[in-house]
């Protein structure tokens, strides 16, 4: 089978790269516990945020990060959700209302970083990882953060 290029990646082929990625770093359908490979994912996620910006790094010092992983999977969940359905629900218009500057001012251009954070991590969990599977992650998460985004000025 012949390499796609990211830019020309039809919906369900990133689709399927992505869920297939996702499940490989997160064992989202792993039962009762989630492993310990997944937590290393996730928390490995933050350690790479965290260094992309003194202002980012700021932003989590105090925080509790075992909570703030449970949140970071749940988030990506309605990510995907928005990307599937073009619909934000609750969950997701609280999260963006709470990232607008008159709240937590979360700038647009943070949102960026956390999703190339999200997929240095993803590069050094998934065993598979590609430029397709980047490409995919991308399609798939760029929605929702653009609906994120949108939000910033919103009070």
């Amino acid at each position: 089978m012949q390499s796609v290029k990211p830019d020309r990646m039809d919906t369900q082929q990133a689709e399927e790269l992505f869920n297939n990625s996702y499940e490989r770093v997160s064992d989202w359908q792993s039962s009762a516990a989630v492993s310990a490979r997944s937590n290393e994912f996730f928390f490995r996620f933050y350690e790479i945020f965290t260094a992309k910006s003194p202002e980012v790094a700021a932003a989590f010092r105090n925080t509790d990060m075992t909570r703030q992983v449970r949140m970071l999977r749940q988030s990506i969940v309605y990510l995907v959700n928005f990307y599937a359905t073009h619909n934000a629900d609750d969950f997701l218009r609280r999260i963006a209302r709470r990232h607008a500057r008159s709240d937590l001012d979360i700038a647009p251009y943070l949102y960026d970083l956390w999703l190339e954070a999200l997929l240095e991590a993803v590069a050094e969990f998934d065993p598979r990882f590609s430029d397709e599977t980047a490409e995919a992650w991308r399609m798939v998460l760029r929605p929702g953060i653009e609906f994120m985004k949108s939000w910033y000025e919103d009070t």
